[in-house]
C-alpha cells in the first residue's frame, strides 16, 4: 500500500480538493484513504475561499484534477464551470466538479447518494415528507424524493423566494416553518446542528420526530446531529449525513479517478474518514 507523505508526493501526483464554507476532515481522510489502500498516486486536500471566481479558476489553471463543492457553494460556482452534466444541470446545484484537460465538468452526486439511501432502506414513498431547507443540498433531496415517488412533499424554508421556487418547480408545498406539520419523513437539509453552525439547534421539534417513521440528516459534522440523538432516543429509523458523504464521496472518487472501489473498500474508508 502507498502510504501519503513528503516522500511520496512528487511532481507527478495527481491533486484533488474540495471547497467548503466550513471544510472538515471527512472528505479529505475517505479520498486519501483511499488512495493509499489501491496505491494511487493522488493526494487530496480541504479548502474554502472568500474568492470563489479564483478559486475554480485556479481549478483550471493548476490542474486540479477534480474538486468537492459544498454549501454554500454549490449553485454560485455554477456561472464559472465549462459543462453541466445531467445530474448537476437538473437541479441547478453542483457537488463534483472534474477538471478534463482544463474543460470543467460538473455534476451531483449528492443526489445519487440520497436517492440510493431512500431505496436501500425502504422508506415509503406513498408516505408525507417534511424537508427543512432550500440550497443546493435541498435541491437534491426534493428532485431525489420526486424521482422516488413521492408526492406529499412539504419544503419549509425561511427564505420565501427559494423555498417557495422549489416547491413550485416540483409540484410540492411550502412554509416558512414547520409549525404544527407531522410526516412519516423528517429531512435536514439545512446547516443547522452542523459543528460551529447551530451545533446545539434542531430543525424539527420533538413531537414531529415522536411522529415521524424515519428520520434524515444530511449534516455529516458531527455523525451524531441534536436531530438524529433524538430519533434514536425515540425509537425512529434514521439516515445520517456520514452516509451521504461516504457514498457521494464513492461516486466522486470515480469520477476523479476511473477506479471503482468495492464496497467493503468504501466501507473502510467511511470508518476511517469518521474516526
Amino acid at each position: 500500500m502507498r502510504r501519503i507523505s513528503r516522500d511520496s508526493i512528487n511532481r507527478d501526483t495527481t491533486v484533488c480538493m474540495s471547497l467548503s464554507g466550513r471544510p472538515s476532515n471527512i472528505g479529505t481522510r475517505f479520498h486519501n484513504h483511499l488512495y493509499e489502500e489501491l496505491d494511487l498516486d493522488y493526494v487530496y486536500k480541504a479548502f474554502t475561499t472568500t474568492d470563489l471566481p479564483a478559486a475554480i479558476a485556479g481549478i483550471r489553471a493548476l490542474g486540479i484534477r477534480g474538486c468537492g463543492v459544498s454549501m454554500p457553494f454549490k449553485e454560485a460556482c455554477i456561472e464559472h464551470i465549462d459543462v453541466m452534466h445531467p445530474s448537476a444541470s437538473a437541479i441547478a446545484s453542483v457537488n463534483t466538479i472534474v477538471n478534463e484537460d482544463g474543460v470543467l465538468h460538473a455534476y451531483n452526486t449528492d443526489y445519487e447518494a440520497v436517492a440510493s439511501l431512500l431505496t436501500d432502506r425502504g422508506v415509503d414513498p406513498s408516505g408525507t415528507a417534511v424537508v427543512a431547507g432550500s440550497g443546493g443540498m435541498a435541491k437534491a433531496v426534493v428532485a431525489a424524493l420526486r424521482d422516488k415517488g413521492f408526492r406529499a412533499v412539504t419544503i419549509v424554508a425561511r427564505n420565501e423566494a427559494t423555498g417557495r421556487a422549489l416547491a413550485d418547480e416540483y409540484g410540492f408545498d411550502w412554509r416558512s416553518e414547520p409549525g404544527d406539520l407531522r410526516a412519516a419523513l423528517l429531512v435536514n437539509a439545512t446547516p443547522i446542528g452542523m459543528a460551529g453552525a447551530d451545533e446545539d439547534g434542531s430543525p424539527f421539534e420533538g413531537a414531529a420526530v415522536r411522529a415521524a417513521d424515519t428520520v434524515f440528516d444530511v449534516v455529516a459534522m458531527p455523525p451524531e446531529t441534536p436531530l438524529i440523538r433524538s430519533a434514536r432516543a425515540a425509537g425512529k429509523a434514521v439516515i445520517t449525513g456520514a452516509e451521504v458523504i461516504a457514498l457521494q464521496a464513492a461516486a466522486q472518487f470515480v469520477l476523479y479517478t476511473g477506479v471503482t472501489p468495492t464496497p467493503d473498500q468504501v466501507r473502510r474508508a467511511s470508518e476511517f474518514s469518521r474516526a
